[in-house]
């Protein structure tokens, strides 16, 4: 009796994969130098979209001792640290483009508001931190744009930290002086 029912069950199936219609690729055999079709890439992310309650994504970057917490919301492209404007925060030039960098590479440039608290570290750790943050935040409010600033690095934390002194060491690894005499 099992035998019968699996019978007719593969009956079934064979059945319905003959109703079912061809893909339209697998129906036209392609021609010689044609390229091949690559499968249409999903449209929809593949994350969702994290966005609180006042529009704003939220994300923390870290760099060296420096933790940055970054809001990012759309806007006019002004970016607020501790309180201050960028220019008067950051104030060298190469702090100001490490920290847009994240814009640059995924093309929104002048569209997205930041308003960043840090603390820790140097001015350089802190900028670092802030481009993580706003790289981490910008891949939340848009996850289309994850793959282009992944690919640019900006996703990863830079793990690298200071080296500890060592006893009987002037520094971390450097040695005392030596003296002969």
């Amino acid at each position: 009796m099992a035998d019968n029912d699996t019978v007719s069950s593969l009956a079934d199936l064979k059945n319905l994969t003959s109703a079912a219609p061809a893909p339209a690729a697998a129906e036209a055999p392609a021609a010689e130098g044609d390229a091949p079709v690559a499968p249409a890439a999903p449209t929809a992310p593949l994350r969702d979209r994290e966005v609180d309650a006042f529009g704003r994504s939220y994300a923390t970057g870290r760099r060296k001792d420096a933790v940055a917490r970054v809001w990012l919301k759309p806007g006019s492209g002004k970016i607020v640290v501790n309180g201050r404007d960028q220019e008067v925060y950051f104030a060298r030039p190469t702090l100001r483009l490490v920290i847009n960098q994240p814009f640059q590479v995924s093309d929104r440039e002048g569209q997205y508001d930041i308003i960043a608290t840090v603390k820790g570290g140097g001015l350089s750790g802190q900028a670092g931190a802030v481009k993580h943050g706003i790289a981490q935040a910008l891949s939340k409010f848009e996850p289309a744009l994850r793959g282009a600033v992944k690919a640019a690095g900006f996703l990863t934390r830079d793990s690298r930290v200071v080296e500890r002194k060592k006893y009987g060491r002037a520094k971390a690894r450097r040695s005392f002086q030596f003296s002969k005499r």
